[in-house]
């Protein structure tokens, strides 16, 4: 490692970037030149995403395009795709909801072709971007609240539902990292007073969208998880929680009867 890079490294880790090491080496890759390696790491430093300065975020093997703003889609949410693949087949209609990036549909698209991908978020520099990762692989994106901003023709059709919808509560926002409270959307984060205000709309609606046998999977927390699935069961779903313990991630499966 260059002196230049030693620099960066102890300029990272000084600020708390745990992987100050490779993420040095990301930024100088990112970098065309010395001015702007040097806004970068002031950047990062000032507590910036490192996902969002470098443009891209890794998932699921994926590079997906990433602007600034946009929820920054976490490792543990590839158990939630691990999931829905499971559930999708090919030409299975397939329903992104609360998509931000469009990750999650994106490394369904790749994990199981020949899908029919819709997504939709509510807000708008999020549907941006996700239109650059999920309309290459074939996939619609809306902008709208949840369901409202999926075509009609969908409803009664859809076999997987795969939500990353809000589940921090209100009161919890405030321990959040400053990278994430400071720097990515805010109603991708709180999920209200619970932490359940939308997976509750999610969860409610359902039905009416999903077909016989088709499948509603909502990321959720391990405290949270008995009460995402009560919802479920509320809404008519028959609900199973899922846990892995190598990505710290929990998923609600709800099963819609296939008599409807």
């Amino acid at each position: 490692m260059s002196a230049n890079a030693n620099a960066i490294t102890a300029r990272l880790r000084s600020a708390g970037c745990v992987f100050a090491e490779d993420e040095s080496r990301l930024l100088i890759a990112a970098s065309g030149t010395s001015e702007e390696l040097e806004q970068l790491v002031e950047q990062r430093v000032s507590g910036l995403p490192l996902e969002q300065l470098l443009g891209w975020a890794e998932f699921c093997g994926l590079r997906i395009v990433l602007d600034p703003g946009v929820f920054v889609p976490r490792r543990r949410t590839e158990y939630l795709v691990q999931q829905a693949a499971r559930l999708a087949r090919p030409t299975a209609v397939v329903v992104d909801l609360c998509c931000g990036s469009g990750a999650v549909g994106a490394a369904l698209a790749a994990a199981v072709g020949g899908i029919e991908l819709h997504a939709a978020d509510v807000d708008p520099a999020s549907v941006r971007c996700a239109r650059r990762n999920i309309e290459p692989a074939g996939g619609h994106v809306y902008q709208g609240d949840l369901y409202a901003a999926l075509p009609a023709t969908l409803r009664g059709r859809v076999h997987v539902i795969a939500a990353n919808a809000p589940y921090v509560p209100t009161e919890s926002m405030g321990m959040m990292p400053p990278e994430a409270r400071l720097h990515e959307p805010l109603i991708a984060l709180d999920g209200g007073a619970d932490g359940l205000d939308v997976q509750r709309r999610i969860a409610r609606e359902a039905p009416s969208w999903l077909a016989p046998g088709g499948h509603l999977l909502i990321e959720t927390s391990v405290r949270q998880a008995p009460a995402t699935a009560a919802l479920f069961e509320s809404a008519g779903l028959s609900p199973r929680v899922v846990h892995s313990d190598d990505l710290d991630a929990t998923v609600v499966i709800g099963t819609l009867a296939e008599n409807g």
